[in-house]
This record gives structure tokens, C-alpha cells and sequence, in this order.
């Protein structure tokens, strides 16, 4: 008997031996392996195939973040303003209503279809801070309301075939300091710890949530930060490394697959600030552009830029030109390894890769208000037009930004050198 049950305790003891030398169960990231995503390789993006991946593409513009120019208006350019002039116009619950049928149907799954139609690879998604909190924005406040709208487009893209990159356009307390973040003139993100902690909160919860997604090509911490008016500029300018480090700090806590993309000061076109280029192994780096010479010496300090830190370089964003002139860059592009999505896919009438054809008395009436001196409540009175054709109005853009009632702008979209030819 004794034998039997130092037998049992042997066969026990080498089990548990064998079970203690195996190794523990991989977490979902690992099983996923890091093989399944864009991987930066020098200057080059290289897919999960092993192919190099060249970004062409366009930028989902106005969906997350309103810019007043894609409606027509001039003054009323940043989305707080936007929001506040409907409110006035129609009333608070009547804009709500707009913003809510405006993100269903302004950017849809025809939409990304027709995007990956005509060539892309890629798609720049901008996005508002403000979609991950409680703070009232465009109609709502839910802190899962961005990433409700980033799930639609991360399966709309996995079905096409294009890779996303999600940009925050909009960062608490601004970035920028100009209409393009939303903010209230100055960008406050650079002078604020408490800005800045929700800034790494909320890029921590993002990564978390998509740290297995391979089709997302990577995370933009911050569009065209510090804008080049203020006497303080250089002092700016070098708060920007030390938050981008703090921020890929707390994105590496959740997700170690991604790429993160780094743009320049003043419109992403100034990388002196930028001294540690490679203090994480999945980091690329991302330009803006518009206007000037459509030539390599047009960019020299970006390829310049590139060439010294051996780490990929990224047009964000180009756009608002002739089609000759946009040939002529992407050919440039091309042949310097510089990929691109050009700003932006969708606006009132052209300069996009499809234009809304807005309903008749929307510049007599809805641009005309939002145009009106308004900075009294009697101006407001004065100015409001006949409320059932306002309302009218706003409920046929609604329509009219619909892709089946845009027009493509062909010669556009051709200039852009989409097919694989073109390369």
C-alpha cells in the first residue's frame, strides 16, 4: 500500500513539474503578434505581408470635427461656434437633432467604399477629444460616443481593404491655439497639467481598446500643434517633445503593437524642436502642407528631417489646389517616399475628392446668419431668419451630404495619383 501511494505522490509531483515548466498562457495581444500590424522598418512602413506600404489617401474632415468653411462660413469657422450659431438659429434641442443625422449620414459605409474605389490604402480620421468625455459635444454627451464612430469605420475599412489612422484633431485645452482645434485662441494644452493628463487618459483608453487591431495604422497624438502666432512660440515649441513622450508613455502601458505619429510645430511643418527621434521603436513622423512650389526643394527640410533620423515621414494632410499642381506634388512625393492623404474627402462644392452640392438659399440663409454680426442677444433677434425655413434648410444639407447626392470630383481624384501604376 505504501508503494502504491508514493507511486501516486511521484506521478502527482512529475505532473505538477511538467505543468509548472510550461509556458503561461499568452495575454490576446501576444497571440495576436506584433507581425499583424504596420511595422516601421527605417524610413519604410512595412505590412503585415512583408510588402511596403506607400499611404495615399484622404482625410475624413468635418465628420468629428466641424470646420466652418466646409458649410460655406467664413467667421464662424471652429466647431463651439458652429454649435452655438445652429443653437441660435433653430434652438438648442433643434441642433442637437442636426448634429446627431449630420454623423449618421455625412461620412457612411458608401463612403468608404468609394474611397477604397478609387486607389487609397489609407484613411486620416480626426476626431475631437471631447467624443471620449461628458462634455457636451455635437449634440450629445457620452464618453463612448467616439468610439461607437471609430468601431463603424474600423469594419468599414477592414471590409475595404484600407487602413485607418485615427488623428486627435481637437486635444483638451487646444494645441494649437487657432479654429482648427476648437479652442479659445491659444493652445492652452501646452501650459495645462490638467490638460494634459486627460489628453494621455483619454489616448490610454483608446489604446487599450484597439491595441489588437491591425487595421489601424497608428495613433496621431495631436494635429499641427502651436500655431506660429504667439510671442512665446520657442517657449512652446519645447514643451511639445516632453508631451509627446508623456503621452506614448501611457499609450505603451496598454498597447505595444502601434505605431504613434508625430507632427511638427506650427502646422506640422517645424521639426527643429524634436532632438530624441527614436526613444520608442514604433514612431513615425507627419507634415502638413499647402501651397508653394510643388518641388522637392519646396520640402527639403522635411526630407532633410527624415533622412537624419532614418524614421518614416507622412503628408497628413495637402489639398486646396489646382490638379496640375497636386500631380506635380504627388510626383514629388513619390519619388522622395513621402506617402499622403490629402485634406479632405467631403465639402461644399469642390476642392475634395467629392463635393456637396449644398440646397438652394443655404448661402442666403444659413451662411448669411452665421455671417451676421450676432454678439447681442438683439443682433441675434435681428439677424434669426423665418424659423420653418431655417429648419427646412439644415434638414436638406442633411440630404445633400449624403455620397449617392455629392458630386466626385473626377480630375480631382485623378490628380492624386491613387493607382498603383502612379508609383
Amino acid at each position: 500500500m505504501k508503494s502504491y501511494v508514493n507511486y501516486l505522490f511521484a506521478v502527482v509531483m512529475a505532473a505538477m513539474a511538467v505543468s509548472c515548466s510550461q509556458p503561461k498562457p499568452e495575454t490576446a495581444e501576444e497571440q495576436l503578434g506584433t507581425e499583424a500590424f504596420v511595422r516601421v522598418s527605417g524610413e519604410y512602413l512595412i505590412e503585415p505581408n512583408g510588402d511596403t506600404l506607400f499611404i495615399q489617401g484622404t482625410n475624413l474632415g468635418n465628420w468629428l470635427n466641424p470646420e466652418g468653411y466646409m458649410f460655406g462660413f467664413r467667421r464662424t469657422n471652429s466647431p463651439w461656434m458652429i454649435n452655438d450659431m445652429i443653437s441660435q438659429l433653430v434652438g438648442p434641442d433643434e441642433a442637437r437633432a442636426f448634429w446627431a443625422q449630420f454623423k449618421e449620414n455625412y461620412i457612411t459605409r458608401k463612403d468608404i467604399e468609394f474611397i477604397a474605389e478609387q486607389g487609397a490604402n489609407t484613411i486620416r480620421l480626426p476626431f475631437h477629444y471631447k467624443l471620449f468625455t461628458n462634455e457636451d459635444y455635437m449634440g450629445i454627451n457620452n464618453p463612448e460616443e467616439g468610439f461607437a464612430r471609430i468601431d463603424s469605420v474600423v469594419n468599414w475599412c477592414r471590409d475595404n481593404n484600407l487602413y485607418l489612422i485615427l488623428d486627435m484633431h481637437d486635444a483638451p485645452g487646444g494645441q494649437t491655439g487657432d479654429n482648427i482645434d476648437d479652442s479659445y485662441g491659444y493652445p492652452w494644452l501646452l501650459d495645462s497639467e490638467a490638460s494634459q493628463q486627460q489628453f494621455c487618459e483619454i489616448w490610454q483608453k483608446i489604446a487599450d481598446r484597439y491595441k489588437n487591431e491591425p487595421v489601424i495604422l497608428g495613433y496621431e497624438l495631436i494635429n499641427e500643434p502651436i500655431a506660429p502666432y504667439f510671442e512665446n512660440v520657442p517657449e512652446l515649441n519645447a514643451k511639445l517633445e516632453p508631451l509627446h513622450k508623456r503621452a506614448v508613455t501611457a499609450i505603451r502601458e496598454k498597447d505595444k503593437n502601434h505605431i504613434i505619429l508625430l507632427g511638427g510645430a506650427q502646422w506640422n511643418g517645424n521639426f527643429d524642436p524634436f532632438t530624441d527621434w527614436k526613444y520608442d521603436n514604433k514612431i513615425m513622423y507627419t507634415c502638413h502642407r499647402y501651397g508653394g512650389d510643388p518641388t522637392k526643394g519646396a520640402i527639403q527640410n522635411i526630407i532633410d528631417f527624415r533622412d537624419k533620423t532614418g524614421l518614416p515621414m507622412y503628408m497628413g494632410e495637402i489639398g486646396h489646389n489646382t490638379d496640375e499642381w497636386q500631380e506635380a506634388f504627388c510626383r514629388t512625393m513619390i519619388d522622395n517616399n513621402i506617402g499622403y492623404t490629402f485634406w479632405p474627402y467631403k465639402k461644399i462644392h469642390d476642392s475634395s475628392w467629392v463635393g456637396i452640392n449644398p440646397p438652394a438659399q443655404w448661402d442666403e440663409v444659413i451662411v448669411a446668419f452665421s455671417e451676421a454680426p450676432r454678439g447681442t442677444y438683439q443682433e441675434i433677434r435681428d439677424a434669426r431668419p423665418d424659423q420653418a425655413l431655417a429648419r427646412q434648410l439644415l434638414h436638406a444639407y442633411i440630404d445633400s451630404c449624403q455620397l449617392q447626392y455629392c458630386t466626385p470630383q473626377t480630375s480631382y481624384i485623378n490628380s492624386l495619383l491613387l493607382r498603383k501604376d502612379s508609383l
